[in-house]
């Protein structure tokens, strides 16, 4: 047993909130091989948390490309397409005249200037490096961010809630799914280089920026404006996706360019002020994993929060020397121009705008349907398509929940309380992970028999509701337990029992973009106990009770610790398709993307698992399906009504063969 004083005196999961604007730091690692898996993995971590795993089917792009109009040496032209069936991205598409096709494809999302892609101002102007661009020998697409301009099917900064959580879509994804499409709608231009495909964005449009590099590698070339900073995150809904950034940050997201060209572009008056000295050096390590320090660099402008001239000058003269192989200083400088009127450049009006176009609740309504029909599809047909399922939709269920099995050697404990009991004894003691500021109670009790098993109860009002009116003797299903020689464990998992207490994230934007959920984190101390229970008893694998709202928890933590090989699941009667049922006892953003508990009882195959307390709303007939084909049927048992004390005893002990 690991016994340590290092457990904080109070669990910092509920003091130490993190949030947009704390200091973060990124230290690469020594290793290629090691960021490459990182890499990895923070990839599919932020398609998952922003609804994109799996990937959605990508409907057919129906774009419309009009209104041309020439000027001296471009030309511009509206630009409108779908990024989901009826839901429209509008833009404006900047062409060179007499360029040697196929030429160059510049994307530039804006940041939140009032005016969107058509703001020109002193400190950013969308139109002046779009025409720039033009006139350079390059393909420029500005399109408008959600609620700006002509793209007012949905409010940019109120969009979204819970049920929407649920299912995997926010503003953020919405963003990054349009940035996505306007990369296919670039390709699909027979006049643009597919191998030459940069974007360049400030603010809000940098935050789109280092998001589309770090997922698609069409994008080639890159510079985030503005942006790409460890003190500030994102102040708007749309950088702020649930749980796109717990467990990293910006940094690291803006190194996964790396080794594709990258200019990082900061100023003096906002929070990217200390970029060359602590961000660019901290991505410029990355780079050298792949021995591509010449690929990135930083230039820094003294002024405030911008997108500018000076600024612009330094992205285009980056942007020549990788997109046309040119140092022509001259060629890529800022040349005067002149914006056309901005209600001329919109695409639609409200009279325009085409007829099947959806609102909030029609977008809702039609990802939904999509997702639903999508996971209709990978339902498993036969063995193979069954482990392609796990495999995929494992991915997401571990990304979604973010829970993991602790190593033997991470899990601490404190020093054990002990109470002599007839017949057992029972240790208070707290247990926590190595760093990570955990402190959770819990109470094990062991029989004074030989043991054969051990087993870890979890009660949602925790320890107290297993222990008779003194709060220390074990209850009925504990020294039954016992009886049967089982070392048990009881836990007081987050908010539960003596871990209860002030949590208050009210204060907090954008509180699930950086934390997780209270569900979560009782399901990650189900985890940690399952490890600690193996650590003091010596089994390899061990068993999980859950009771009443308790036993969802533990049905998801059974699909993210092999550990767990027989297990009793109060289900509770949740209702399986009331997403309003899942909001009220089993909050995880994106759980419903990803499968939910169906997904969850695929991945615990082939562990013994009693489902009880079905009743008629908890559906079941996905899950027997899955254990057919997976062959593993006979471990499965499902009670309509709540087992009995002597049914989960039985089942424990016994297993499949009890009945």
């Amino acid at each position: 047993m690991s016994v340590s004083t290092s457990l904080p005196a109070v669990d910092r999961r509920r003091t130490e909130i993190r949030h947009l604007d704390l200091p973060y730091t990124f230290t690469a690692p020594k290793i290629k091989s090691v960021w490459d898996k990182r890499a990895r993995s923070l990839r599919e971590h932020i398609l998952v948390s922003l609804g994109l795993w799996p990937s959605p089917e990508k409907c057919p792009l129906n774009p419309q490309v009009f209104d041309r109009v020439e000027r001296d040496n471009y030309t511009i032209e509206k630009v409108y397409f779908e990024s989901l069936p009826g839901f429209f991205v509008t833009g404006n598409l900047y062409r060179p005249i007499d360029a040697s096709a196929p030429c160059p494809g510049i994307l530039n999302p804006h940041g939140h200037w009032a005016a969107g892609r058509l703001a020109d101002e002193k400190d950013g102007s969308v139109p002046a490096r779009c025409i720039n661009f033009a006139r350079q020998g390059a393909v420029a697409f500005a399109w408008s961010m959600i609620g700006y301009n002509d793209s007012e099917q949905l409010d940019h900064r109120s969009f979204g809630n819970n049920r929407m959580q649920l299912w995997g879509l926010s503003l953020k994804g919405l963003q990054l799914w349009n940035s996505i499409r306007a990369v296919d709608f670039m390709a699909s231009l027979p006049d643009v280089d597919n191998r030459r495909i940069a974007c360049t964005g400030a603010s809000g449009g940098g935050t789109q920026t280092f998001m589309l590099t770090a997922v698609d590698d069409r994008v080639m070339l890159s510079a985030p404006v503005n942006m790409i900073s460890g003190h500030m995150q994102g102040g708007c809904i749309c950088e702020n996706g649930p749980n796109v950034r717990i467990n990293t940050n910006n940094i690291e997201i803006g190194a996964m360019m790396a080794p594709r060209p990258m200019l990082m572009v900061s100023c003096t008056g906002d929070w990217t002020v200390n970029t060359p000295v602590e961000e660019y050096p901290a991505i410029k390590n990355v780079y050298q994993l792949f021995e591509a320090e010449a690929k990135i660099t930083e230039v820094q402008i003294d002024t405030g929060h911008n997108y500018n001239e000076q600024s612009r000058n330094a992205v285009y003269a980056w942007f020549g020397k990788w997109l046309f192989n040119s140092e022509d200083t001259e060629r890529f400088t800022e040349r005067p121009y002149t914006t056309e009127p901005p209600e001329s450049m919109l695409v639609f009006t409200d009279q325009t705008r085409p007829e099947h176009a959806v609102d909030e609740g029609g977008l809702s309504d039609l990802w939904i349907t999509r997702c639903k029909t999508q996971l209709g599809k990978l339902i498993p047909k036969d063995t193979k398509s069954l482990r392609k399922y796990r495999q995929n939709l494992g991915v997401g269920f571990k990304s979604a929940i973010g829970a993991s099995a602790p190593g033997l050697d991470d899990v601490i404990s404190a020093q054990p309380e002990l109470f002599e009991e007839k017949n057992y004894t029972a240790q208070w003691t707290y247990i926590g992970r190595k760093d990570k500021g955990d402190r959770i109670p819990v109470t094990l009790y062991k029989s004074d028999k030989a043991v054969r098993g051990a087993t870890l109860v979890v009660h949602p009002e925790g320890r107290s509701g297993l222990t008779d009116e003194n709060g220390k003797s074990a209850g009925t299903l504990l020294q039954s337990l016992m009886r049967d020689r089982h070392t048990v464990l009881t836990v007081d998992t987050f908010l539960t029992g003596e871990a209860s207490g002030e949590h208050n994230t009210e204060e907090y934007p954008y509180y699930t973009t950086y934390n997780r959920t209270k569900t979560t984190h009782r399901i990650q101390d189900i985890i940690t106990a399952i490890s600690y229970l193996r650590q003091v008893t010596g089994f390899s694998s061990v068993s999980l009770i859950g009771l009443g709202e308790a036993g969802l928890w533990c049905l998801l933590a059974c699909g993210l610790d092999p550990h767990i090989v027989r297990v009793v699941v109060d289900t509770n009667q949740l209702d399986t398709e009331d997403d309003q049922a899942y909001e009220d006892s089993l909050f995880i953003p994106c759980l419903r993307r990803i499968g939910d508990v169906n997904t969850a009882v695929a991945l615990t195959a082939p562990a013994d698992l009693m489902l009880h307390n079905a009743g008629t709303t908890f559906k079941t007939d996905w899950m027997e399906e899955v254990c057919r084909i997976g062959d593993t049927s006979d471990h499965l048992k499902i009670l309509k009504k709540p087992a009995t004390g002597r049914q989960i005893v039985q089942w424990i002990i016994e297993g499949p063969e009890a009945y």
